[in-house]
């Protein structure tokens, strides 16, 4: 078989590529070479003439001329030309060692204490170039020692000893070897360092693009709640833009991203105290709600963003995380967020499957036994006489009543997606819901107070059959809380900042607690004896099915110049469009 030719072989890394560093080495050691030898023509400029054969042949300064020039073109050729790496090395430290020889001789050998010289290239030799190299030259540089040594000798000049020589000699070749070992253990930790700071930053990028796609929102606050990072996912589930790195936002400075802010000091406060560690400090995971039609302050850009969204609230699952770290003062805190809102719908929409399947046997084996329980508890009121029978057969008739509104309520819900999607005008058709709601349940006029503004003109994409049965569902609930005083019950439309209408509907009444608050949309969920746990449920899934949000919020309504009064209301946005275009 035939050897492949060198031009056919496979591309190998040249020798002569070094690193960048050993060129940098090498360039300073090169300018080092020019300072040196314009110490050199300077002081020798200054010192008498030698009597020597050797200074008939050549003369001091001009040796240190021709080699300040020599330095200066191995500068010259390093900075422009990385290439020949052994020979940009062997060839300025053969010149040194002729420059150090002619001006060691010149100076009349050991007595003129120019033997020192030869350490500069023999450093550079052990630093640069392979040990052998560096030990040949120390050998050449011992061998000029003890050959001009020799030389005196043999003149006969007084005080001539090769002891000198010889120690010199033995003083390179163990500076050369130290400092070559210690070049080499250099060479490897940097060499370590770089393929560390390489991994580091495939590391960083990879993070970068994890944190980047990932679908959980990621913050990174200082204690103060300066952000410093925030990743996509948390820019849209917060509806805002905070890749802004030339300006410091901070979470206060968004009033849409209270609830956060306010878990964020509350866990800091448990964390403050916890001792100095590199470990992250995770703490308990709580639930918020970002709201993008309040009063948002700064977000009130990002809060139009939302105007196209079918819901105008994000539920997050929120968790923080402590980092400290030695080389900090202080910890950062890393915020999760995860939007639990899909979880829920998903959740919400696994019920009404369940419920679907059950809603013909429902009708059908449950419905018919009940007209019958009524109908004999009729029967049985005509002949009672007693007032426990009367009061048994009460009981029955309100349990009958109640199962029947379930049963309704239920069969409601399976007919709920049929829709009719137009335009209404607002006004008109709240002013028909509260007069039929005040005929029907003998509500005084006076109870209900009926507030618009400027909201006449304004239209609405809501099927007129479910605006009416929301609103009538939620004034049978204020009803059941509210004062007889006048104004009891209010409805107030009004325009968000999302460009959203909203109608709220409060009583006069406690506020819900926020523990009955979380449950509140949930179905089968009550705190009557006598409801069954669908009406706001069902209230809020027709609101969806329009493209509306139906929430309970919590309000500061200012009573004086310096006091306020927390109350809550239910409050409905409607779509800004039609719901079936951002369906699409």
């Amino acid at each position: 078989m035939r050897s492949p030719s060198p031009s056919h072989t496979a591309t190998a890394t040249p020798p002569d590529d070094k690193p960048d560093t050993f060129w940098r080495t090498l360039q300073t050691f090169n300018v080092t070479r020019i300072v040196v030898a314009m110490v050199m023509l300077a002081y020798i400029s200054t010192q008498s003439k030698s009597e020597t054969w050797f200074s008939q042949l050549f003369t001091n300064p001009q040796t240190c001329s021709v080699y300040l020039l020599c330095a200066g073109i191995f500068t010259a050729v390093t900075a422009y030309h990385h290439r020949h790496y052994m020979a940009q090395i062997v060839l300025p430290i053969t010149v040194d060692m002729i420059a150090v020889s002619i001006l060691y001789i010149g100076a009349g050998g050991a007595k003129g204490g120019l033997a020192i010289l030869y350490l500069f290239p023999l450093a550079g030799a052990a630093i640069l170039a392979p040990l052998l190299l560096a030990l040949l030259f120390v050998s050449i540089a011992t061998i000029v020692l003890l050959g001009e040594s020799g030389y005196q000798i043999l003149q006969s000049t007084p005080d001539a000893s090769t002891l000198q020589a010889g120690l010199y000699g033995g003083a390179f070749f163990f500076a050369v070897l130290v400092i070559n070992r210690l070049a080499n253990k250099l060479i490897k930790q940097e060499e370590l360092a770089t393929q560390r700071g390489r991994d580091l930053r495939v590391q960083m990028d990879i993070n970068r693009i994890a944190i980047k796609d990932m679908g959980d929102g990621l913050l990174v606050v200082d204690p103060v709640g300066t952000l410093i990072m925030a990743n996509p996912a948390a820019e849209r589930m917060l509806g805002l833009s905070l890749s802004d790195e030339d300006q410091q936002h901070k979470l206060s400075d968004y009033a849409v991203l209270a609830p956060i802010t306010d878990a964020l000091f509350a866990w800091e406060s448990h964390v403050s105290d916890l001792p100095r560690t590199v470990s992250p400090t995770v703490g308990e995971a709580v639930f918020v709600t970002i709201k993008h039609t309040d009063d948002l302050g700064q977000g009130q850009e990002a809060a139009i963003g939302w105007s196209g969204r079918r819901e105008l609230a994000a539920h997050l699952k929120v968790r923080f995380a402590a980092v400290r770290m030695r080389e900090l003062s202080e910890y950062r805190a890393v915020i999760f967020l995860q939007d639990v809102s899909e979880i829920e719908n998903q959740a919400q929409q696994l019920k009404l499957a369940a419920m679907g399947r059950l809603t013909a046997s429902i009708a059908h084996e449950v419905r018919n036994p009940l007209a019958s329980i009524s109908y004999a508890a009729t029967l049985l009121a005509e002949d009672a006489t007693e007032s426990a029978e009367m009061r048994l057969l009460t009981i029955i008739d309100d349990n009958v009543a109640r199962l029947n509104r379930m049963i309704e309520d239920i069969l409601k819900l399976s007919r709920k997606a049929q829709r009719q999607l137009e335009p209404i005008l607002l006004a008109p058709m709240l002013h028909d819901i509260v007069r039929d709601f005040r005929q029907t349940h003998a509500v005084a006029p006076a109870a209900i107070d009926l507030q618009i503004d400027a909201a006449d003109m304004h239209s609405v994409w809501f099927d007129p059959l479910h605006l009416r049965e929301v609103v009538t569902n939620l004034l049978s609930n204020a009803v059941r809380y509210a004062s007889a005083r006048p104004g009891a019950m209010r409805l107030h439309v009004m325009s968000s900042v999302a460009e959203r209408l909203e109608l709220h509907v409060q009583d006069d009444g406690e506020p819900i607690s926020p523990a009955v608050r979380a449950h509140l949309f949930e179905p089968f969920y009550t705190t009557s004896s006598k409801g069954t746990g669908l009406g706001l449920f069902l209230a809020r899934e027709l609101c969806l099915n329009n493209g509306a949000l139906l929430d309970y919020e919590y309000r500061h309504d200012v009573q004086g110049q310096n006091s306020s009064h927390v109350s809550g209301r239910f409050v409905i946005a409607f779509a800004a469009h039609d719901p079936v275009s951002l369906a699409d």
